[in-house]
Parts: structure tokens; C-alpha cells; sequence
């Protein structure tokens, strides 16, 4: 069983994500998941993924691909409350599994391996921060709606009475 749990990953507030977002020398090693599904309207972190938590499960073998050299790693939702962090879970458990496949198949003799064509062309693995963006795009559009260099599909009039799912 996994050790993992929603409160042993780490949150991150929107001020720290816009630092690293504006001042990284490399915003290519960081990656925002934004699980947010009919309620991705009205704009999103310039440069996020959606992967709706509704299919999260059936694209989660994408997303790991995907992610597999992003140094850091930043799960939301609207509030980061609910699907934020359990997708941040999900994600953090299939990585433990996959981890745990991969060393039994190296415990396997090698010979065994390499007739089966294992071991070719694989690239190690970054070793990888995941967090969850505190208060989700909710408190990020407060704070860095307007700032396109930060937000992009920002419509205001949508967020004036503020979150309305």
C-alpha cells in the first residue's frame, strides 16, 4: 500500500508558481495540470494542461509520458479542494506503481529482458516535485487574472461575482 496521501502533498501559493513562472531560467522543467472540467472558462495559467478529472483516469498513462521530464509539477482544480489534489494523488500513486514494475522487471535476468526488448531507448527518470496550487485558479485569477504574461483567456466579467459552480 502506498504511503502517499493527499496531506503529505505539498501546496504551493500563487505567488511562489508566478516567481518560478517569470524568473525560472527554464519554464519548460515546470508543468501546471489544470483538472478543471466544465468550469474551464474564463481563462487558465498560461502554458497549463487540462486533463479534466473526469477522464483523469483513462489519460493518466499520457500525462505520466508527458510529464516524465518536468521537474516540477503543479496539480488544479477551481479551488484546489477536491480534484486538484486527488489527481495529484492519482498521478503520485501511478508513478509509485510504475516505479515498483520497472524494479521488477530489472530484478528479472537480463537476458530474459532484452528478448523481450526491454531496456531500449529508455530515458531516466527527472526526479520530480509535485505540489497542488493553493486555493486553485480560483486564487490565481484574483491575484494574477489580468496579467497576461501569467493568464491567458482571462475573461473578467466571468469571475467579477466570483466562483459561480
Amino acid at each position: 500500500m502506498s504511503s502517499i496521501s493527499i496531506a503529505s502533498i505539498p501546496r504551493l501559493r500563487p505567488s511562489t508558481l508566478s516567481t518560478l513562472l517569470l524568473d525560472s531560467p527554464s519554464p519548460t522543467s515546470i508543468a501546471i495540470i489544470d483538472v478543471r472540467d466544465d468550469d474551464y472558462i474564463g481563462g487558465h495559467i498560461r502554458g497549463a494542461l487540462n486533463f479534466p478529472s473526469q477522464t483523469l483516469d483513462a489519460t493518466l498513462p499520457t500525462l505520466i509520458r508527458k510529464l516524465q521530464d518536468k521537474e516540477t509539477v503543479i496539480f488544479h482544480c477551481a479551488l484546489s479542494q477536491q480534484r486538484g489534489p486527488g489527481a495529484a494523488l492519482k498521478y503520485l500513486r501511478e508513478k509509485e506503481r510504475l516505479a515498483k514494475l520497472e524494479e521488477q522487471q530489472k530484478q528479472r535476468p537480463q537476458k530474459e529482458a532484452e528478448a523481450e526488448g526491454e531496456g531500449e531507448n529508455k530515458k531516466p527518470a527527472v526526479e520530480q516535485r509535485v505540489y497542488v496550487l493553493d486555493r486553485g485558479f480560483v486564487g490565481w485569477q484574483e491575484a494574477y487574472g489580468e496579467d497576461e504574461r501569467l493568464t491567458e483567456g482571462y475573461r473578467k466579467e466571468l469571475w467579477k461575482d466570483g466562483y459561480w459552480m
